[in-house]
């Protein structure tokens, strides 16, 4: 009974559009992730407003860079922006592989030994980011890839 009553009660929120996403109390700009199996970017801030880019992929990483109520206006890697409700973002912090074939190394240092290669394009999780490094796992293949080879971090960020 509390099952349902908690279900009928996040559905209403999502029909109404209360539903916050949980990095409300965060300035902008900042990093987060399409939690969503379908997600759509648009034009403004409501569904009234034209969608010009469905997303299917979750995890991709965006930067959120305004607010209006719950909705998020967000930034892809090639500089487009347009605006998705805030339920369809995540905090988990991913990130986009952007060079060819960059090296995945088992220290963050570039005279470590490299794991393997990730192909631009390949998404991953974040985690511990100092310096010019962060650790970068895709799907329990993790490793440390420098920071200049990916889009999800700002150069310099610390991330714990």
């Amino acid at each position: 009974m509390a099952r349902k009553i908690v279900s009928a009660a996040l559905a209403i929120a999502l029909l109404t559009g209360t539903a916050m996403a949980a990095t409300d109390d965060v300035s902008v700009p900042y990093w987060a992730s399409i939690s969503a199996r379908e997600a759509m970017m648009r034009t403004g801030p409501g569904s009234n407003f034209p969608a010009i880019w469905k997303y299917v992929r979750p995890g991709l990483p965006v930067k959120v860079v305004a607010r209006h109520q719950h909705w998020r206006k967000v930034q892809e890697p090639d500089g487009t922006q347009g605006w998705m409700n805030g339920i369809l973002l995540s905090e988990d912090r991913t990130a986009v592989v952007s060079s060819a074939n960059a090296p995945m190394r088992a220290a963050p240092d570039a005279s470590s030994k490299i794991l393997w290669r990730a192909a631009a394009g390949v998404v991953g999780k974040i985690a511990h980011c100092a310096g010019s490094w962060c650790e970068f796992d895709v799907r329990g293949r993790a490793g440390y890839i420098e920071i200049a080879n990916i889009w999800g971090v700002a150069p310099g960020e610390t991330v714990d």
